[in-house]
């Protein structure tokens, strides 16, 4: 038995006439010039796209200013565990800092889900939109996820001017065909999904921290 439905049969009306008028034909459209603009100044480029991305970007001059930026940083977090990328650079960093924070390197396993903090390398930083690359070299999948506060050391001979150049670069390094994933990470974790309020944290860390060495 067919059921009387006004509403259902006036949307219905107004899509058939809708469909009667043909559509305009669509503009083709040509982008006027680059969608970022040149890097001039690598450094100075990164640092302002990192302040946009809503980064810490910490300029040390030396492994002694890197240490004690690390150990600044590990100081403001609550207590519980850091996770390390386990490279030598980090463990000297890390000796260096004085913390005496309870430690997991990742060869002794993946971070745990009550980290603190994660500390690894970047595989480059790119300067054209403040983005740091890594690898699964970082310590697995879940170095750049898990803990709330990721930290990143890298040196300024790691900038690169864009995109490309960081992935030819990781090309011909082969860490693409030797890594399990890599990613491009530009800020911390953050959504404004709900009424448009922003949210940091949401999907992973809620602060990600650059410490830039520039005379390495």
């Amino acid at each position: 038995m067919a059921t009387s439905n006004p509403s259902r049969e006036a949307i219905l009306a107004r899509i058939r006439e809708g469909l009667r008028t043909p559509a305009p034909p669509m503009e083709a459209k040509t982008l006027d010039g680059p969608i970022f603009e040149p890097v001039q100044n690598p450094l100075e480029r990164f640092q302002q796209e990192c302040k946009a991305n809503l980064m810490e970007c910490q300029v040390t001059a030396d492994a002694s200013g890197s240490a004690q930026v690390l150990a600044q940083v590990l100081n403001s977090l609550p207590a519980g565990e850091v996770f390390l990328q386990d490279d030598p650079v980090l463990r000297r960093l890390m000796e260096n800092s004085g913390s005496a924070r309870q430690l997991q390197w990742s060869s002794q396993g993946g971070p745990a889900e009550t980290a603190q903090a994660t500390v690894t390398l970047a595989d480059a930083l790119i300067a054209q939109t403040g983005s740091i690359f890594v690898s699964a070299a970082c310590g697995g999948r879940g170095a750049s996820v898990v803990a709330p506060c990721h930290i990143v050391y890298a040196t300024a001979r790691q900038l690169v001017p864009d995109l490309v150049t960081a992935l030819r670069t990781a090309t011909a390094q082969g860490r693409l065909d030797n890594h399990s994933f890599a990613c491009i990470i530009s800020g911390s974790s953050r959504t404004a999904d709900i009424e448009k309020i922003l949210v940091q944290g949401a999907h992973g860390p809620m602060r990600l921290v650059v410490i830039l060495e520039t005379n390495s």
